[in-house]
């Protein structure tokens, strides 16, 4: 990867921004509404949200207000825990597209596998809604409402179980990835499938950026530890979302494109596993 506006492209052959920002824990209004703006005047092609997060309508508006070309951009969001079957997902996605001021978006994601409301339906009642829900997004994306559909945080019991029914395969799986937790089956298993592995908290939610191993090799690139972890993301295939809500940082973590780790870098980094955390079990989590 050399360049911002380097692609990957889906099984669809829809072509995906090797680069995202994110927009967690941006709060709605003012903040997440400029930060959306500095990422788009910095060259950020690749926008992502999620019903959950509360800030549809102030990404929409800076969207809007960027004056960027519809077909320039890649808009991602997400669907939450409370619209799991297949008439409640297609209402909430029309409930998304509205805050967003979109007819479209570039890929829908189901955002969690196993939501606790589900959970106290029965030990197996997420199979049910999940395949119930990805109908939705089958008939979502026929109807050109989702130009690619995928999902996030599944393990591969949970996109093993979506197999069983599906008619589209899933596009894309977002899931915490970084040198604290490569996740190394689930990455396999996704690549196997032709599905595009992407990396929210690139930076371990901070808690990589003070290890003397990410420094050392920071320091010999003249880069700083956060464009090192979001470099390593684009050496291991991964699509990174680093947010921000300061424009220096959003700026900076974009200028990861004028140097390359070392495959022995990379492995150095891949030892790492463990040391910052790691992902949420989707079937125990109280979400």
């Amino acid at each position: 990867m050399t360049s911002q506006n380097d692609t990957y492209t889906l099984a669809n052959g829809t072509k995906i921004p090797v680069i995202g920002f994110g927009t967690w824990q941006s709060a709605d209004g003012d903040v997440a509404y400029q930060a959306v703006r500095w990422a788009l005047e910095a060259g950020y092609r690749h926008i992502d949200t999620a019903a959950a997060y509360g800030n549809e309508e102030s990404v929409g508006r800076a969207i809007k207000d960027s004056g960027i070309n519809r077909e320039e951009l890649f808009v991602t969001t997400k669907l939450w825990n409370d619209a799991h079957s297949f008439e409640a997902a297609q209402k909430a996605l029309d409930l998304s597209l509205q805050k967003l001021g979109l007819d479209y978006v570039d890929l829908y994601l189901i955002h969690w596998p196993n939501p606790a409301a589900i959970k106290a339906q029965g030990q197996n009642a997420w199979e049910t809604a999940n395949a119930e829900t990805w109908r939705a997004f089958e008939a979502a994306y026929e109807a050109g409402k989702a130009k690619a559909i995928g999902v996030s945080n599944f393990q591969i019991h949970h996109l093993e179980s979506l197999a069983k029914t599906q008619k589209i395969a899933p596009m894309v799986n977002q899931n915490f990835l970084n040198p604290s937790d490569t996740q190394d089956e689930l990455v396999a298993y996704d690549k196997a499938h032709d599905i595009v592995s992407e990396a929210y908290s690139p930076l371990g939610t901070g808690r990589l950026v003070d290890l003397p191993q990410v420094t050392t090799i920071a320091e010999k690139y003249h880069k700083s530890v956060p464009q090192v972890l979001i470099r390593w993301s684009l050496e291991k295939g991964f699509l990174p979302l680093p947010k921000s809500t300061h424009e220096d940082y959003i700026k900076a973590n974009l200028d990861v494109f004028d140097f390359a780790l070392t495959n022995d870098e990379v492995s150095e980094l891949d030892s790492l596993t463990g040391i910052g955390g790691t992902h949420t079990n989707a079937d125990t989590a109280d979400f």
